[in-house]
């Protein structure tokens, strides 16, 4: 009894210093330039059997549960933020990006694998669509907070939300035809226009629900909404899955659908997602730097067979797909440059090098450890140099504002008003007008004004200058109709 006590608190304890030294290690990353998921993965590896011997863990298949459910929160918080009028305009070369350019990659790689490795063709082939995909988690980790130019920002956040199907479908396939030689190759063709096609649907359904339901069921408590919204993530993943469609396609797809519409208790969705989002994040790559043993990782075989395709993962295989998918779609020369070397590599392939290993391929473990060390070689070298090639070729824009957005009432549940955030900015048309010249809805109120970090209580004459934050207590009924005349 006393030993079961002593573990559970053990384990427990863990936990909260795993997610303390997590939490403030996203400050120290951020000070340093390093990517913060190379932090999370070396606690892992710090705590794990080969470090402290804290903990021992190498459970692939738990991994693989734990990393994919990590996946479709991230992915969900990855959409919310994601804005349709920002990806519209870049959607076309985004898909290409995400389907050919996965494709190009994974063929590039896999014939250096082929002979770096040693291996069939077949199992190059499942080496490079395991390496294939530009991470989500890495790219929405690095990409948060950065003045990269929207197009170019949009453009990677939307591919790196969208290509995670193409590289899971080629490694599933892959891994079929090296198991069994009768699969057929139009089956698995057939295979991916369904999962692609059909993930994009269920994803748009399952957003309309969401976006129904989040404004018309009443719960009682307002802190059940953002659980509410992330439970339609896991739902739509689940169902995916039960129709043989993309799960974390549909997935994106329902968070930017949900992210770009007008729904109650936004505010409160948007930030606990993240902070979801956040700890998702800690616990898989910190389980992923458990699960990798360094005096396996570390050796000089591992070593050189990793740098090399890393370097030509990185300095070949993405400029030739970017190249080639981004051909004739108006992005300049230094666009390119940095589409290239912003091709991050994180969570995914480590995720899915887990399915030889846990199918039982004879060269799981191989591919395991390579893919692991490709993961630290981009994520630590590209990863911590993106913001500054953004600055060196001119493609940093002006530094992020957040967008309007509502601040609930403490009695949401039982009230019919929200609180309506919002920065008067440069397109606004607002600016140099008094307050009772501003045709307001009826009932709206504004409560505080915001100026230069300091509380200005407004008045009929107060004069509204660029920058000032306003907050507007209005009631849902004439929501819309503020938020209209705040955008013109």
């Amino acid at each position: 009894m006393n030993g079961d006590l002593f573990t559970t608190e053990y384990f427990i304890l863990t936990i909260g210093l795993l997610f303390i030294i997590g939490v403030l290690t996203t400050k120290f990353s951020s000070r340093i330039g390093v990517p913060v998921l190379i932090l999370y993965i070396a606690i892992g590896m710090l705590v794990g059997s080969d470090g402290l011997n804290f903990i021992y863990f190498s459970d692939y298949n738990l991994t693989q549960l734990i990393g994919m459910l990590a996946l479709v929160i991230i992915l969900f918080e990855g959409g919310l933020q994601t804005k349709w009028n920002n990806i519209r305009p870049v959607i076309g070369p985004s898909i290409s990006l995400a389907t050919l350019g996965v494709v190009i990659t994974s063929l590039v790689v896999a014939v250096a694998a082929k002979f770096i490795l040693g291996v069939t063709w077949l199992e190059g082939f499942l080496f490079g669509a395991i390496v294939g995909s530009t991470d989500a988690a890495a790219v929405f980790a690095v990409l948060k907070g950065q003045n990269i130019k929207p197009r170019i920002g949009s453009t990677l956040e939307a591919e790196s939300g969208s290509n995670d199907p193409m590289a899971m479908i080629l490694t599933i396939s892959f891994i079929e035809l090296i198991m069994n030689d009768q699969t057929s190759y139009f089956f698995l063709i057939g295979s991916f226009f369904w999962q692609m096609l059909a993930g994009i649907l269920v994803g748009l359904v399952m957003g309309v629900i969401a976006v129904y339901s989040i404004n018309k069921i009443n719960l009682d408590s307002s802190g059940l909404y953002p659980v509410f919204g992330l439970a339609f993530a896991l739902l739509t993943f689940s169902f995916s899955d039960l129709v043989q469609a993309s799960g974390l396609l549909a997935v994106y797809v329902l968070a930017v659908y949900i992210g770009n519409s007008e729904i109650s208790y936004r505010h409160s969705i948007f930030r606990f997602n993240e902070g979801i989002a956040w700890i998702a994040q800690i616990l898989m790559f910190t389980i992923l730097g458990l699960l990798v043993f360094p005096n396996d990782l570390f050796t000089f075989n591992i070593i050189w067979k990793g740098l090399v395709i890393s370097l030509i993962l990185i300095l070949l295989a993405r400029p030739i797909a970017v190249f080639i998918s981004t051909f004739k779609l108006t992005y300049t020369f230094k666009e390119i440059i940095f589409l290239s070397w912003a091709g991050l590599k994180g969570a995914v392939p480590i995720v899915l090098a887990t399915f030889p290993m846990v199918a039982g391929l004879d060269n799981g473990q191989l591919f395991f450890n390579v893919v692991f060390f490709v993961v630290l070689i981009s994520a630590s070298i590209q990863g911590s140099t993106i913001s500054i090639l953004a600055d060196k070729l001119g493609l940093s824009g002006r530094t992020r504002t957040e967008p309007m957005h509502s601040l609930e009432l403490i009695s949401i549940g039982k009230t019919n008003a929200e609180m309506i955030e919002y920065e008067v900015r440069d397109e606004g048309n607002l600016i140099g007008e008094q307050l009772v010249d501003i045709d307001f809805p009826k009932d709206a109120l504004i409560s505080a004004i915001i100026r230069n970090n300091e509380l200005v209580t407004p008045t009929g004459d107060t004069i509204i200058k660029k920058g000032d934050i306003l907050f507007i207590l209005v009631s849902k009924k004439n929501k819309t109709q503020l938020k209209e005349l705040l955008e013109g």
